[in-house]
């Protein structure tokens, strides 16, 4: 694997209920955070791998992904890769596209820190494109990304 190559690094859930959710991933064994924890709609859960399984309320997935708001299909399950850069998630979102696949949400620099892209694969997944986080470029509250 090369330095710039993507590396799967995330899954983001989107759940109907997000308490009933985590009871489930509980009961499951992996360590969710109490619902009381939650805020906005959005859990974190580290892997013991460091994998992360991100869970998030449909209104909390809005606030990110802008096809969301305007495609009534429902999204359940966004495929999280991790890229070397900001400049990476840009060039490999034109990439992507120029090559015929659906842009889901352009990129842009999101309220926790990373530029973020989505693009859809050959049947509909929804794929993130994320660069590494930076604390200073982090906003609250959250604003939608551009559509």
């Amino acid at each position: 694997m090369g330095e710039g190559d993507p590396d799967l690094h995330m899954l983001n859930l989107v759940v109907q209920d997000m308490e009933e959710s985590l009871t489930f991933y509980r009961l499951l064994g992996v360590a969710v955070p109490e619902a009381d924890d939650v805020v906005g709609g959005h859990a974190q859960v580290r892997m013991p791998s460091g994998f992360s399984l991100e869970i998030d309320t449909a209104s909390s997935t809005r606030l990110w992904h802008a096809a969301m708001r305007s495609d009534p299909a429902p999204v359940n399950v966004v495929v999280g890769f991790s890229l070397p850069t900001r400049e990476a998630v840009d060039e490999r979102y034109e990439k992507m596209t120029d090559a015929g696949y659906t842009g889901r949400q352009r990129p842009f620099d999101a309220f926790w820190g990373a530029r973020y892209a989505i693009v859809s694969d050959p049947d509909g997944n929804d794929v993130g494109l994320m660069s590494p986080m930076d604390e200073s470029r982090r906003v609250w509250p959250p604003q939608e990304s551009p559509g």
